[in-house]
């Protein structure tokens, strides 16, 4: 048989392969690939089902042009037969030799790039026209979720040397879609606008453009239906439904109108409150858990409480796996719900090892002291929610998580898993001022309060201004004894130049050393006793005030102490970062100790509480009283009287500003006697979600200083203001703007002051 008469073509299509003509079996004795240009010959061979030596037919051929048309590489496949050689033609696709995108804005490039490589388009891969049209897609899907219906899309793919393209997408991204109009029908109780107003989605608004609320998503609209849904049912109407949701964008595509139809259904009320199951004879204490009673308007909300608390009751005696569920039973006639509690607390269970996780500076032994659920123990959920509590109030974390985990193979124990995610603790202000008389001012103060991740805490201060030049140290051990008492060590230097700041022509210089013990006595309470010793020196210059040089033909030029200090603590915040709820009380008293030159006592006792109104807000009332006397004879010291006015006391006046003035020179004198306070509102910013770091609040603040007992409460001074506390990416920050509402003539005014810090 001739060459021309063995010679048979194979045409395949991506439908259907068949041969032109039939052939005669063989084996093949050698392939030959011609085509072939940047995929390596062995990739062609290992997909090639035929080799040298097997035996070639109809089906056999037809196999071998299925297996490499379905690699994707190749366009076209051909198979000749010479004699004895298998000749495989190949018409490989392109490869993309890159992409480029153009136009985004709303979405960075590189995301999107991302999501295309996923979708197999990136620089590399095999051209093919429907990955490009699924990644046209994708890219649109993406933009219509930022409610940018208006998005198109135009590719080009640009021929390149050695069979390869590049692929050029270009975005014309449009307009925003903004919500134009959201219309609420069927409702009969309650107005549309009240309605509208438990939703997160709105029509523009003046802080849109930061809210992004006017931007429409399925998401946000799905969770705004809930929220309709929510509002119904906390009050009684359990059979509501949102009948149909119709979205219609405008022909500009540019405004989207959004139209919820429901039935409200009728409002019911509880007939009646049972239980069934082993209620371990408690039932009459899980009935007066619940919030939710007999003759009560229905509220979901309050039910869910309710067997929440009887839950968490049923936990904290060890059952970590009780369920507790509620079936109604509606009687549509007389518009009445009664439910039944239904209790089953399945296996008392106990914790086999606690878990700690996300803590990469600090030391698991920091956390795990302030547990107070023991491994071995029985599981109790009030005693993990305290050790959540203690955990959090350490301060050195964003978020502290405890979850229960079943131990795998039993039916009686759980690991508890403490995730916890740090943040920098430490703190480094730095100062910088200037003025006429002290030139460039240069403050600083660093803490560690999680040194080297140990829990000990380390501060120090140094001010270089010529008014008051400061050297302090102060460390504190938490847990000096493994029982939790604390000890504390303060060193300090301060120089305090009067001349500078007009107030007379002295200085005064005090150096001092003190050790303090805090030893608890409940999860909450912790007492403070401690002893110093304190040297404060006086020199006076050419023109001291008068009050200063009688002190001095008293007392002398150089005067030491010995102090005592006796302190209380009470702290039951839920979180020392950013507290929403609970109490924080401390009481302290300084006096002198025999054998000193000076005799006085200073006490005080501040309170901050902390009550949550909703999820987002809180009210924040804070107090402090404080007072000091001399005794034996002496008067209170000038150098300890109390001052007011700025941050931490009375904000719109100027720092220390408060009180009684020196007749001569009226500069202020501060006084034996401090009394202030403040109500805040707490609220999230509006756009920062969950993010706990920042928060605003607007505040009313009074307070003063007097140099008698007695408050005159006529002499208080008022301010109302707002502001806002942010942890910063450079450090703690806080500003404030005030407006005192009641001043004196004389009285200095700082109407924006602001703090601010590092944080590492």
């Amino acid at each position: 048989m001739g060459l021309f008469a063995r010679t048979v073509t194979v045409m395949v299509t991506a439908l259907l392969s068949h041969f032109a003509m039939a052939f005669e079996p063989f084996v093949v004795r050698d392939i030959r690939l011609v085509g072939v240009q940047r995929i390596e010959p062995g990739t062609v061979f290992g997909y090639l089902p035929v080799t040298v030596g097997s035996r070639l037919d109809d089906a056999s051929a037809a196999a071998a042009v299925r297996a490499l048309f379905a690699t994707g590489f190749f366009k076209d496949v051909r198979l000749e037969v010479e004699g004895d050689v298998l000749i495989v033609h190949l018409e490989e696709r392109p490869a993309v030799a890159s992409v480029d995108i153009s136009g985004a804005r709303e979405i960075d490039a590189e995301t999107l790039k991302r999501a295309l490589r996923d979708l197999g388009l990136a620089e590399s891969r095999i051209y093919d026209r429907a990955v490009l049209e699924r990644a046209e897609q994708e890219i649109k899907r993406q933009y219509l979720a930022r409610s940018k219906y208006g998005v198109r899309i135009t590719s080009t793919v640009t021929p390149l040397e050695r069979n390869r393209v590049a692929v050029t997408m270009a975005i014309d991204e449009g307009g925003d879609a903004r919500i134009a109009q959201i219309r609420i029908v069927g409702n009969r109780v309650f107005s549309e606008r009240t309605l509208i107003d438990q939703m997160h989605l709105t029509t523009p608004t003046w802080l849109s453009w930061y809210t992004k609320t006017d931007q429409y998503s399925r998401e946000k609209l799905a969770g705004d239906l809930e929220a309709l849904r929510s509002y119904y049912l906390n009050r009684g109407y359990l059979e509501m439904t949102i009948d149909s949701t119709q979205v219609s964008i405008a022909p500009d595509r540019e405004g989207v109108y959004i139209t919820v139809n429901i039935t409200e259904g009728d409002r019911y009320t509880v007939s009646d409150i049972s239980f069934r199951g082993e209620t371990l004879g408690r039932e009459e204490d899980f009935r007066r858990m619940l919030t939710l009673k007999p003759g009560d308007v229905f509220s979901g909300e309050r039910l869910s409480e309710s067997t929440k608390r009887i839950s968490d009751a049923l936990g904290a005696i060890g059952y970590a796996f009780a369920n507790v569920n509620a079936i109604p039973t509606l009687d549509r006639d007389k518009r009445q719900v009664s439910y039944t509690i239904s209790i089953d607390p399945g296996r008392r269970a106990y914790v086999r090892r606690i878990n700690i996780f996300g803590n990469t500076r600090t030391r698991d032994e920091v956390i795990r002291r302030e547990m107070r659920q023991f491994e071995g123990a029985w599981f109790d959920a009030e005693r993990i929610r305290l050790s959540r509590e203690r955990i959090d109030r350490l301060g050195y974390f964003q978020a502290v998580a405890i979850d229960t985990q079943p131990v795998p193979d039993t039916i009686d124990q759980v690991d508890i898993n403490v995730t916890v995610s740090e943040r920098r603790t430490g703190n480094f202000t730095v100062g910088i001022g200037f003025s006429s008389t002290e030139k460039l001012i240069l403050s600083g103060s660093i803490s560690q309060p999680n040194f080297l991740g140990t829990g000990n805490q380390l501060s120090a201060e140094i001010n270089t201004s010529r008014v008051q030049k400061v050297i302090s140290l102060q460390a504190t051990d938490p847990y000096f004894t493994p029982d939790g008492i604390s000890r504390s060590i303060d060193v300090y230097r301060r120089n305090f130049d009067a001349s500078y700041v007009n107030l007379g022509d002295y200085r005064i210089t005090s150096s001092g050393v003190g050790l303090r013990f805090g030893v608890p006595y409940t999860e909450y309470d912790r007492v403070f006793f401690g002893a110093a010793w304190e040297h404060t020196g006086i020199r006076l210059g050419n023109n001291p005030p008068r009050r200063y040089v009688d002190y001095v033909n008293t007392f002398g030029t150089s005067v030491s102490s010995f102090l005592g200090t006796l302190g209380w603590l009470r702290d039951s915040r839920d979180s020392a970062f950013v507290p929403t709820r609970g109490r924080l009380q401390a009481a302290n008293l300084e006096f002198t100790l025999p054998g000193g030159d000076v005799r006085y006592v200073r006490g005080g006792y501040n309170h901050q509480w902390f009550y949550p109104i909703n999820k987002d807000l809180t009210i924040a009332l804070n107090g402090e009283i404080a007072h000091g006397r001399g005794f034996g004879g002496q008067p209170l010291p000038l150098f300890k009287n109390y001052y007011a006015g700025g941050i931490g006391s009375v904000r719109g006046f100027e720092p220390n500003s408060l009180g009684p003035r020196d007749p001569v020179d009226n500069l202020p004198l501060g006084g034996q006697t401090k009394l202030v306070g403040a109500i805040e509102l707490l609220f999230p910013i509006p756009g920062t979600g969950n993010d706990r770091s920042i928060r605003g609040f607007t505040f009313f603040d009074v307070g003063n200083v007097y140099q008698r007992t007695s408050i005159d409460l006529s002499d208080l001074r008022y301010s109302v203001g707002f502001g806002l506390s942010w942890l910063s990416p450079i450090g703690p920050l806080k500003l404030t703007f005030g407006t005192p509402l009641r001043r004196e003539p004389g009285d200095r005014t700082q109407r924006f002051q602001f703090q601010i810090g590092t944080g590492f």
